[in-house]
């Protein structure tokens, strides 16, 4: 069952990372006027060390480590983002094409956080912290 109590810590500590992540990558973007890719990417990796002891400890319960578990949670984060940016910028940007840049990709950069969310829950639930 996706929707189990599990999936709802998951989304409180995705709560707690997109505080902290959207606070970072809104203010490189929109502050620091850092581009869209690395704005988006700085947060990411700075709130993904939260997020692997976060889930792993109080998401899924796992206690055993494993070189498998440290790879697979690497690889999720960077195929979930890549996913995740890679169609949100375009799409954005397709459909509001006549939209001044900063604006499209403010809300390219929302709806990256969105797809993300999704596909790292997924990722995270099934492959990483799997007990098998």
């Amino acid at each position: 069952m996706i929707f189990d109590k599990k999936f709802f810590k998951f989304i409180l500590v995705g709560i707690i990372n997109t505080v902290v992540g959207s606070a970072i990558m809104f203010s490189l973007y929109n502050i620091a006027h850092l581009s869209y890719w690395v704005s988006s990417a700085f947060n990411y990796f700075l709130t993904s060390i939260l997020s692997f002891f976060l889930n792993k400890y109080f998401t899924f319960t796992v206690k055993e480590w494993s070189l498998f578990m440290i790879v697979a949670f690497i690889l999720n984060i960077i195929i979930s983002y890549f996913i995740a940016y890679g169609l949100a910028k375009p799409l954005i940007n397709y459909f509001l094409h006549s939209q001044p840049q900063n604006i499209r990709e403010n809300i390219a950069l929302f709806a990256g956080m969105c797809l993300f969310t999704g596909l790292n829950y997924l990722g995270q639930r099934f492959v990483v912290f799997n007990k098998r």
